[in-house]
Order: C-alpha cells, then sequence, then structure tokens
C-alpha cells in the first residue's frame, strides 16, 4: 500500500509538515509504504505555476517532463493521499491549489477515483479558519472521486472533519494525536477499499 502526504506549505518545514510527518509515520508503523510531495518545490520548474485553461479538454501539456509529472505520476499510483496545508484567508494556499489546479488531465482520466483521501490544517489561532481550509481540501478530493475519511469511533477520532490544529503545531498535543489517528483510519479505509481501485 502506498500512501503520499502532498505538502501544500509555502514552509517545507513547518507546522504542516511537522503534522503530515506525524500521520505517515502512523500509515508506516501500520504497513504501508510513505512518499511527500512538496507543493512549492514540484511547481518551481513550471513557467507559469497556475492553470491557465491552456488545452480543453486539458491534455497536460504545460507540465510534460517537468518535475510536477513525477508528482502526477506518484499520486495516480497512490492508495491513499493525505492534504496539508496552511490556512491562508480562511482556505489552502496557493501552492495547494495550484498543483490541484493542474490535475484536470488526472480527472479527466479517473486516476484519483475511490483513492482515500484526509486533510490536515493548521491555523495561527484557535479558531482561524481550518474547517473551511479542510473543507477546500476535501471539495479537492470530492472532484476527483475519492473517499474521504473523517471522524471515526470515539477511540479513533480524527477530527469531524480532519485534523485542524493552532500553531505552532508542536506543542499542540490534540492535534498531534489527531494526526497519527488520521493516518491510522486512512490505512484502515485504503486496505478495506482496495479492490475499488482499478489499476
Amino acid at each position: 500500500m502506498l500512501v503520499v502526504a502532498v505538502n501544500g506549505s509555502p514552509n517545507q518545514n513547518g507546522n504542516t509538515s511537522f503534522l503530515l510527518q506525524q500521520a505517515m509515520e502512523e500509515c508506516a508503523r501500520q504497513g504501508a509504504d510513505t512518499e511527500f510531495i512538496f507543493c512549492r518545490e514540484v511547481l518551481k520548474d513550471q513557467k507559469i505555476p497556475f492553470c491557465v485553461d491552456c488545452s480543453s479538454p486539458c491534455s497536460g501539456k504545460c507540465y510534460k517532463n517537468k518535475e510536477v509529472t513525477k508528482a502526477y505520476d506518484l499520486i495516480s499510483g497512490a492508495d491513499a493521499l493525505i492534504l496539508g496545508s496552511p490556512v491562508y484567508f480562511g482556505t489552502v494556499s496557493a501552492q495547494l491549489k495550484a498543483f490541484f489546479d493542474k490535475t484536470r488531465a488526472l480527472r479527466a482520466e479517473k486516476k484519483l477515483l475511490n483513492v482515500v483521501g484526509g486533510a490536515i490544517t493548521s491555523g495561527a489561532s484557535r479558531f482561524g479558519g481550518q474547517e473551511t481550509a479542510i473543507r477546500a481540501m476535501q471539495d479537492i478530493m470530492l472532484v476527483h472521486g475519492m473517499i474521504i475519511v473523517g471522524d471515526g469511533y470515539l477511540e479513533d477520532d480524527c477530527g469531524h472533519l480532519g485534523v485542524a490544529a493552532q500553531k505552532p503545531s508542536r506543542e499542540d498535543q490534540n492535534a498531534i494525536q489527531r494526526s497519527r489517528i488520521i493516518g491510522k483510519r486512512i490505512y484502515e479505509v485504503a486496505k478495506a477499499t482496495g479492490k475499488l481501485r482499478k489499476r
């Protein structure tokens, strides 16, 4: 099983990265192979880093033979994705949005259909737009036909919608615990739904 973390933060080693690491360590402990994608890095060699609808239907010509191609190949073979983003004006970062806006060709080919997904976010204050940022990530996943993991059993509660942290995330024990739980839940649901993913 392959679980990929997609880090939409512009800061490679910040709050979002720390929480994604907690979740991925749990996925690995359960038995999954894990990989990380740092959106800012894979978009660096794009002439235009955001989608301008240059072809319709999307041919993916803007990213062919670029770093983002490798990232899209990786997520196309994943059983699960964990998306992470800091809260920017109540929603996701520009980097995460740009990364997924360019996945129109993947969507047309149903590459992420029935891939399991979860969301992690961190805001500057306790009520700093975390849930709306999580919902934005869930909307992205729903458009791809992914299976979204949210709340679980009482002892495995990753949050109603996902992990909502307050920075500094290293001091948010609730978010650390829930990041580990979402990793476990992602693994369990991906294992149970493997037959749905036609590869």
